[in-house]
């Protein structure tokens, strides 16, 4: 498939890659590929799009990190077929395995480890404590239909959950895990929401390249008693996920 109308880069203040990325997707658009379609060459890209081959090798390397598109190494540049997406709102406190379940998607976690430790004193401030306090620290990977979408790791005080409590019937979720089990009883969560560049342990565990945009979820889960039960931090890989949030209007 050819296309060979020249697409031209706007006039904005952006970086001239970011730019190129767009009119990359336009032309895949107008061009009628479809998931797992081949592009043309560096070569044919680049004219049509009437940049430099390096400028053109970093908007394809930006699409790549979006999960648009696909390179292999020797062979092409292909459009990606899209995973199906796990979504959610975020005005209801959920588990991914519980978003996962409803679109009929399977997770398994990986890479997980639990550590009986003191907190960190960053782990402090979210817990909400001054004191030295020992915690139950739970990281993994989880999966989803084979790829790995998301890291995520949960600091909870030892007073509320120990190491063998998580046994081997232990899938992911300690928000699962204290619902089911039923204490402490929980009212609310607090959560902030910022992209981060992934770091190299990141990059590693989530199978991105360093630096890749990530979404992170920083959370304070709260005991009606206003006590936090769990201080945890989720990085989610893009393309992935789609959360949404319904607002009231103002007066209403």
């Amino acid at each position: 498939m050819t296309v060979t109308t020249q697409v031209p880069l706007r006039a904005d203040q952006r970086p001239l890659y970011a730019q190129a990325s767009e009119a990359l997707k336009h032309l895949v658009q107008r061009g009628g590929y479809a998931p797992g379609d081949r592009l043309p060459s560096e070569h044919e890209l680049s004219g049509q799009l009437g940049i430099s081959r390096p400028t053109l090798r970093e908007a394809l390397r930006h699409l790549e990190e979006e999960g648009a598109i696909v390179r292999r190494h020797g062979v092409g540049t292909f459009v990606a077929v899209q995973p199906p997406v796990i979504e959610g709102g975020l005005e209801i406190l959920e588990s991914i395995e519980r978003m996962a379940e409803r679109r009929g998607l399977s997770t398994r976690m990986s890479e997980a480890r639990v550590e009986q430790r003191p907190a960190h004193a960053r782990e402090l401030d979210g817990l909400g404590v001054s004191a030295a306090t020992q915690v139950t620290a739970v990281t993994r990977v989880i999966m989803a239909n084979g790829e790995r979408v998301a890291h995520l790791t949960d600091v909870v005080p030892e007073r509320f959950l120990s190491q063998p409590e998580l046994g081997e019937g232990f899938h992911g979720s300690v928000l699962d895990l204290l619902l089911a089990r039923g204490w402490p009883a929980l009212a609310h969560s607090r959560t902030e929401l910022a992209a981060e560049a992934a770091d190299a342990d990141l990059a590693r565990a989530l199978h991105i390249q360093r630096a890749a945009p990530l979404l992170k979820l920083e959370a304070r889960l709260y005991a009606q008693d206003g006590q936090v039960v769990d201080y945890s931090t989720s990085y989610f890989v893009p393309g992935h996920f789609r959360f949404h949030v319904v607002r009231r209007i103002a007066g209403a």
